[in-house]
């Protein structure tokens, strides 16, 4: 089933030239024509270099960016233009996991008031109450429930983006976007968080979209592959032909850069995709 469509989604910003303040304005397009689908139960990664247009493409996705031209549904439903209760029940569906935890999380909230922050947004009283449901959620992301009424600041970077897809996942959603989730993390840290991102997929069946510019991430996580380049999406397949067979030249050279992957890391992923494949 097709969760979303993104169908010819165009994104210009207007910018000043050389020559500051009295420069003449001019459009720059930062992302352009791009077009790709995201089915239920799925993990698309996106991938490019910085400044290619993968994360102004994860924020039209999430509707926190308008497209110029374009159009995007969701479960069949266009909302490339949607308001009021229709945008609301969007964002329940779809939400962010952020590049930077501590800039994400309100340093003056508890992690239960952070986490329970959207279902207030939404105007829902979690059963059993805000303390017990934020513990059930804090021991699922694999934190100490007991450590709900602490502050971001007293927690690792790798806690705290913890936190941050604790509070993606308060509401239920059927798509969560990874904008550069594990990129500020270390190689150890980014190992826990992609394998606790899997087994939340499995457990769930909601979606990813995954920005990142590390295609050895990439291979741990993704079903498929969009390779971004210029705005432009040069290169969308499986992640095997994407990895083993490329077809274009940047791609070609993005793989050239990847260190070798990791043995074992590679190991559990055909281990998760043979469990996957025999439990439909």
């Amino acid at each position: 089933m097709t969760l979303l469509r993104v169908r010819d989604v165009t994104k210009q910003f207007i910018t000043r030239g050389q020559g500051g303040f009295l420069a003449p304005k001019a459009p720059f397009t930062a992302v352009d024509r791009v077009s790709f689908d995201v089915e239920l139960g799925e993990t698309l990664a996106v991938v490019g270099e910085s400044g290619s247009g993968k994360s102004t493409t994860a924020r039209i996705a999430a509707r926190l960016l308008d497209p110029t031209s374009g159009t995007l549904e969701f479960e069949d439903q266009d909302i490339t233009r949607a308001t009021g209760k229709q945008l609301a029940r969007f964002r329940n569906d779809v939400q962010v996991v952020f590049q930077d935890p501590f800039s994400s999380l309100n340093p003056r909230y508890t992690v239960e008031r952070i986490v329970t922050a959207p279902l207030a947004y939404q105007g829902i009283s979690p059963k059993g109450g805000g303390r017990a449901f934020s513990k059930e959620l804090m021991e699922r992301v694999g934190l100490n429930p007991d450590h709900s009424t602490r502050y971001p600041s007293q927690f690792s970077g790798g806690q705290a983006q913890r936190i941050g897809i604790a509070r993606a996942l308060a509401v239920g959603p059927k798509l969560v976007i990874c904008d550069e989730a594990v990129s500020a993390l270390d190689v150890s840290i980014q190992a826990q968080i992609l394998e606790l991102l899997v087994r939340l997929q499995r457990e769930s069946g909601f979606s990813y979209i995954f920005i990142a510019h590390d295609l050895a991430v990439v291979r741990q996580i993704a079903q498929r592959v969009a390779v971004m380049n210029k705005g432009r999406i040069v290169e969308l397949g499986s992640r095997d032909q994407v990895f083993d067979r490329p077809q274009d030249e940047y791609t070609k050279t993005l793989l050239a850069a990847v260190p070798r992957i990791n043995p074992e890391w590679d190991r559990r992923r055909r281990l998760r995709e043979q469990e996957r494949m025999q439990s439909r």
